[in-house]
């Protein structure tokens, strides 16, 4: 439901000043195991109710793949007392937004509303959690909606290039099957089927509710409780997916993909997953090499010596192992092998010498600046304090990580660089034009 290539990220819709601050939190469980975070901010008459569910495109029969983003759409469908496809009239009408989004790890829903609706978006997610309805029409009719989004989007020129990292870096892991799934195995669903992933995955104690916002702390609660206690707990999910191999000799791919004329080199390793210090620095190092057109790798290729029309390095958080990818599409005939090559030089200096001073500091500006960003609305806020309590277990993240990121010393960078980053470590995709007799 939600478009982009690499993130997921919210359009935010209220402002606050350009400075971190400190996010005020207050946290609490139902009986039922529903962990509850609330944010108060009276400054503009906005609030948000959103929940994120531990449930994500790994999870589920390996046979049955897509479930999770399937379902992102499917409960939007209505509930016992919401009339199919009412959900998405009844936000508008009061003057709300809403969207929903999932990936490899979790699905997130949310909606924002004027504050005095807030009971209105406590009674839409409790009907989501409590009793939706799943039969054959809704499942048919989102069908047809994910296999027009997978057209859009997926089949759309180096619009395959996730699902070629995924299945050529992870050969074990559920990483490997793409976030959408397949469609040959949603269309084999059986509505059982579907009705039992719902009650394996969306149980009050699979989930945090966050709520936002031009609220009163005390009245909050008690409207959480009277619609959200009555959900049933659900058995703990226990996940025990299978580990990956290291790599340690350079693996070689090709993907092909109908929809491009010109091809792309990949080379993507397998990184520590999120929340581990590896993986802060790992996000550091793909800013250095390709964070705006001042980077290490834009000015060498693109600017100076044209040799590519887009290059990107890119760190793909996740929370069982991260996905560290360089990327890069030639200009006129340039050979793949030999963007490669010139983007190797720069990772080996990386490795071989400390960047500089400016640099350093550099990066220590754009990350402070893309802190402050992400929690600058009530929107953002959410977002953060429902992923960091889900995903990394630790909510004050949300007031802390920035501490993190200032505390990377170059001697990190370069250790990192070398720990991880070396040819011998990773698999190279040459994405390519399908040819008619492919």
């Amino acid at each position: 439901m939600k478009k982009g290539l690499f993130t997921l990220a919210i359009l935010l819709l209220v402002g606050f000043n350009s400075t971190a601050q400190q996010v005020e939190f207050e946290e609490f469980d139902l009986d039922n195991g529903l962990h509850v975070i609330l944010h108060q901010d009276n400054t503009a008459p906005v609030v948000i109710t959103s929940v994120m569910y531990d449930v994500g495109g790994k999870d589920g029969d390996r046979a049955r793949t897509g479930f999770a983003h399937f379902f992102e759409h499917l409960l939007f469908e209505g509930s016992e007392n919401i009339g199919r496809g009412e959900f998405m009239k009844i936000i508008p009408a009061n003057g709300g937004t809403f969207n929903a989004n999932t990936s490899q790890d979790r699905t997130y829903y949310y909606e924002i509303f004027p504050s005095n609706k807030l009971e209105l978006g406590l009674w839409l997610e409790s009907e989501r959690m409590l009793h939706p309805v799943i039969d054959q029409v809704g499942v048919d009719t989102q069908n047809e909606v994910v296999k027009e989004e997978k057209r859009q989007r997926y089949d759309a020129p180096y619009g395959g290039i996730l699902e070629a990292i995924g299945s050529n870096l992870f050969k074990v892991h559920p990483y490997k099957d793409p976030n959408i799934g397949y469609m040959e195995h949603l269309d084999a669903a059986t509505l059982e089927e579907f009705n039992a992933y719902f009650d394996k995955y969306y149980g009050p104690n699979n989930a945090v509710l966050v709520v936002a916002g031009d609220i009163d702390i005390e009245e909050t609660k008690k409207l959480v409780r009277d619609y959200f206690s009555a959900v049933k707990k659900r058995p703990e999910v226990v996940r025990n997916f299978p580990k990956e191999e290291p790599i340690t000799e350079t693996i070689k791919a090709q993907a092909f993909d109908k929809n491009i004329q010109v091809p792309a080199i990949i080379a993507t390793y397998r990184t520590p997953g999120h929340g581990t210090r590896d993986a802060y620095i790992l996000d550091m190092i793909s800013s250095y090499l390709s964070g705006g057109k001042s980077s290490v790798l834009y000015k060498k290729l693109v600017d100076q010596q044209k040799q590519a029309l887009a290059v990107q390095a890119v760190n793909i958080s996740q929370m069982d192992y991260s996905i560290f990818a360089l990327f890069a599409i030639p200009l006129g005939e340039v050979e793949l092998s030999t963007l490669l090559s010139e983007i190797d030089v720069e990772v080996a200096k990386m490795q071989n010498e400390l960047i500089s001073e400016r640099d350093h500091q550099k990066l220590l500006n754009q990350f402070e600046n893309q802190f402050v960003n992400a929690n600058s609305s009530i929107a953002g806020i959410a977002s953060s304090l429902a992923t960091y309590y889900l995903l990394y277990g630790d909510v004050n993240l949300i007031n802390k990580e920035i501490d993190i990121y200032r505390s990377i010393r170059r001697e990190e960078i370069q250790a990192v660089a070398k720990k991880y980053l070396s040819p011998n470590q990773r698999v190279e995709i040459e994405y390519l034009p399908k040819k008619e007799d492919q």
